[in-house]
């Protein structure tokens, strides 16, 4: 079996790598952290005209219908770019849960035209601090979730209540209060919500599954998004090794230099056909989808770190200067490795799904 992408799927690749060199440049990316949200609504606009704020919905929504493994090629731009963007939450997430649930079709139309900005905060679905969640009391939500995901700036937020349903929270909802996290990832939104008698615009029932899928689709996103950036932070390094040069020769043709390059490239290439299978399994083989899921994320936080860290030392110190801006997909990598469960959780995880005696 020749298990590669179609043309139409080179193509949308191509689309949206031409459209964020030419138009969100990594100069841009710096004006763009200095705002109270990072995530620009006019490259969101931008992005709809595209097709992928849309790219899991019906046509019936407006949207391109297409599968997780599209997705996953305009996650990995997206990080290859470092582009500040809510497409993990609106785009990925909050679709895969809403297309399943009694909800309006004029949310998931708003969502395909790039309108309607959804977050996600599921934090607490797998890891909860002292005095994290939300619980409903009378019909009205209190509480606190941390690590909320492109949050601020959005129009609403999804956040699980336990793990069989779904609250719906309007952002300018009375009571609620959003406070934007700092991070090292600059590129990337997270904030905490303060819930205190907070009216939600719907609560789905019975959305267990709903859950576990979204969690699933963003996992393997957030793989992509990583991997990307590492094929970002890679070509940087090797192209830096072709010009700096170190008695009277490039630095590329010394042998550890040209091990560094090998080694992040050997760590890479599995990494992409894992992630191409987890991403094909989530519509082709929904029950292998979750372990995956686990295991592509796992890895894909594992050599994303290995491989920052590496393509930063080839750079030497320059690397670790604000100006030769490595440090933007370092952090984004660095942040991406726990946003939706760290390595070790997910590990246990998979073992868990198996059968296997591990504790979650």
């Amino acid at each position: 079996m020749d298990f590669g992408l179609s043309d139409d799927q080179k193509l949308l690749e191509e689309s949206v790598r031409a459209y964020l060199t030419d138009q969100v440049p990594i100069t841009r990316v710096r004006e763009m952290r200095h705002l109270g949200c990072p995530n620009d609504r006019a490259v969101w606009r931008d992005l709809a005209e595209l097709g992928t704020t849309g790219i899991l919905l019906a046509e019936a929504d407006g949207g391109s219908d297409l599968s997780l493994l599209d997705a996953v090629l305009v996650a990995q731009a997206l990080g290859h770019a470092a582009t500040p963007a809510p497409f993990l939450s609106s785009a990925v997430m909050a679709p895969i849960a809403l297309r399943t649930l009694d909800v309006g079709a004029e949310w998931r139309a708003g969502i395909a035209r790039g309108d309607l900005v959804v977050g996600v905060a599921v934090t607490e679905t797998f890891s909860v601090r002292e005095d994290a969640g939300v619980a409903e009391e009378e019909g009205r939500l209190r509480g606190k979730a941390l690590m909320a995901i492109d949050a601020c700036g959005a129009d609403v937020v999804l956040v699980p209540l336990g793990r069989d349903r779904i609250a719906a929270i309007d952002t300018d909802a009375t009571g609620l209060e959003i406070n934007r996290l700092a991070t090292i990832d600059q590129t990337r939104c997270t904030s905490e919500l303060l819930l205190d008698g907070v009216q939600p615009a719907a609560v789905f029932e019975d959305a267990g599954e709903a859950l576990a899928r979204m969690l699933d689709a963003g996992r393997i996103t957030l793989a992509a998004d990583t991997i990307g950036a590492c094929e970002s932070m890679i070509a940087q390094a090797v192209a830096y090794a072709k010009e700096r040069k170190q008695f009277n020769r490039v630095i590329g043709s010394f042998q550890a230099v040209k091990h560094m390059c090998a080694e992040m490239i050997a760590e890479m290439e599995p990494a992409r056909s894992l992630l191409w299978q987890a991403a094909h399994s989530f519509d082709a083989l929904p029950d292998e989808a979750p372990v995956l899921a686990c295991h592509v994320a796992a890895h894909a936080a594992e050599i994303g770190r290995e491989i920052a860290s590496v393509a930063t030392q080839v750079h030497g110190g320059t690397g670790w200067t604000d100006e030769q801006n490595l440090h933007f997909w370092f952090k984004r990598i660095g942040v991406a490795r726990h946003l939706l469960g760290g390595p070790e959780y997910l590990r246990a995880r998979a073992a868990s799904l198996q059968e296997l005696d591990v504790e979650v």
